[in-house]
């Protein structure tokens, strides 16, 4: 039987680590929260989209 072997542990997919961190944040908004849904105004002010808002993005047409 063949194992497979061990990544290198300091390897780090950070897209994925950033992802994680935000799915953390809005389930633990969602646990404290007294509905049953988040609004997307909670959603926003969770992901703090509004700062993402004023940062200068793409040009138009999504290019740089």
């Amino acid at each position: 039987m063949h194992v497979a072997g061990h990544r290198n542990p300091t390897v780090q997919d950070h897209v994925a680590l950033v992802e994680i961190d935000l799915t953390g944040e809005l389930m633990i908004a969602a646990a404290a929260a007294g509905e049953d849904r988040l609004s997307s105004d909670r959603i926003d002010e969770v992901l703090d989209v509004d700062a993402d808002r004023a940062r200068p993005g793409p040009g138009p047409g999504g290019l740089t």
